[in-house]
């Protein structure tokens, strides 16, 4: 067996991002057709070994469009997407909109289908292609507000929040001014929204919801709303929010904002490695053993309002898009970043992903394949264990092990802009998974890692 060492020097020149130019070759959507599969009801198997889309119809091709989108469904099914989160399908309200076609998150009627974007049976037809090559589809929902068009605000005034001088509002210390604030004291409008959502899973056969802005609406609607959810069928839910208490009985998955947060820090180089253990060690403190937290290195939100994954993450983000698939969780990839989309989307009207396949697309490829195949990244309600390996500089390198089912994951990580050398006592043979070179560890042995480079090792 060779020595770690070797091996890292070694896949310091391969696989140092940002070092290597890569022939930039057009997507082809074009795939071996398969044998249509049954998928089985959404269970706790699935979450967790899912890798999680997030779907910008208007945005994913130059049509706009439910039937552009379908054909690639067997495209994301390759990168081991097994849950499709839509972004919001429904009518957009005008009144009061932003930009030349509006924000998807000003609904006008929520069991209808934007006009943009098809018919009701193009959607359908999405929902079937993407059931049958095995992924659940969950579609945005917008609980704690409408547009201003919808048919609420004339026929049930009374389900709005409103002003001292009586006037509907838009939500309070925002600047949604697009959009009128719903008013969870009124019974009558949760059990007619409660009803909007039944609608989508009954009829419709969608697995689930995305549920946006989760912490503005109160907990016990979820949980009632779930309750009933789950007596059509099993349902996947998440929720746009972190707070603990929405994933007692309601949700199964929460953003990990804060992990999120501490990426884009670690690779501007305003923290480091120890400050990942403290997330980490945050994490164990306020969320219960079968909570889940989504690993993301971009969402339409981060993408539109803070910047490219390129631009908050530089030379790192290839790092922590693996970081995403290793660590305890669920892995989101973005519409775009398989294409290694470096421009901020437009919001609010039309704009364009350039489908060319680059680094990103055979890298999610093969991290897909190990979260679906592996236990060792098991991220669910039964979570691989996760065990931080010490190193002679902790600050610098990042390194743990992921262990379930008598398998073994081994994540070793530089996490700064420049080459380190450090020691570890940790010891083993592995095969590293992108070379498929047999290595073995020895006690106080001496690697070096090249800046930004990281090691995901398979024990043997």
């Amino acid at each position: 067996m060779k020595k770690l060492v070797i091996s890292l020097i070694t896949l310091g020149v391969l696989f140092s991002c940002g070092k290597e130019k890569k022939e930039t070759v057009v997507a082809k959507t074009e795939v071996k057709e398969e044998v249509k599969q049954e998928l089985p009801p959404v269970d706790n198997a699935m979450m967790e070994n899912a890798v999680i889309y997030e779907a910008n119809i208007r945005q994913y091709s130059e049509e706009g469009s439910f039937k552009a989108f379908t054909k690639d469904i067997p495209v994301l099914k390759q990168l081991g997407v097994k849950v499709l989160w839509v972004m919001p399908i429904y009518p957009i309200s005008t009144t009061k909109s932003k930009g030349p076609l509006g924000s998807y998150y000003a609904i006008s009627d929520y069991t209808k289908v934007n006009p943009e974007f098809g018919t009701l049976e193009d959607f359908r037809d999405l929902v079937k292609t993407a059931h049958d090559n095995g992924i659940y589809v969950i579609l945005d929902w917008v609980a704690n507000h409408t547009g201003w068009d919808h048919v609420w605000l004339k026929e049930h005034p009374d389900y709005y929040t409103k002003d001292k001088e009586g006037n509907i509002t838009h939500t309070v210390d925002t600047d949604w001014t697009d959009v009128a604030d719903l008013n969870y004291d009124n019974q009558e409008m949760r059990e007619q929204m409660r009803k909007d959502m039944m609608y989508w899973v009954k009829e419709e056969g969608v697995d689930g919801f995305r549920c946006d802005v989760a912490g503005m609406v109160p907990v016990d609607f979820w949980e009632k709303t779930v309750t009933e959810l789950k007596k059509i069928k099993p349902v996947f839910m998440l929720a746009e929010g972190w707070e603990p208490e929405l994933l007692n009985n309601a949700f199964d998955m929460g953003y990990g904002w804060d992990t999120h947060h501490k990426m884009n820090d670690i690779a501007q180089g305003k923290a480091d490695a120890k400050e990942w253990d403290k997330r980490m060690a945050q994490i164990d403190s306020l969320y219960e053993e079968d909570d889940i937290l989504m690993n993301f290195t971009s969402n339409h939100d981060e993408n539109s309002w803070n910047g490219t994954v390129d631009e908050r993450m530089g030379d790192a983000k290839e790092l922590f898009a693996a970081l995403s698939y290793v660590a305890p969780g669920m892995p989101l990839i973005y519409s775009g970043q398989e294409y290694d989309m470096d421009k901020r989307l437009l919001f609010f009207e039309k704009d364009t992903i350039i489908k060319k396949k680059g680094k990103f697309f055979p890298l999610y490829e093969k991290l897909g394949k190990l979260k679906n195949t592996n236990p060792a990244l098991h991220g669910g309600k039964e979570a691989a264990s996760y065990t931080r390996i010490n190193t002679s500089d902790d600050k610098k390198v990042l390194a743990f092990a992921r262990e379930k089912d008598g398998n073994k994951v081994v994540f070793v990580a530089n996490m700064t802009k420049e080459s380190v050398s450090f020691t570890s006592d940790y010891v083993g043979k592995f095969k590293d998974y992108f070379s498929g070179e047999s290595m073995e560890a020895t006690a106080d042995q001496k690697y070096e890692l090249n800046a930004w480079q990281y090691l995901i090792l398979i024990q043997e």
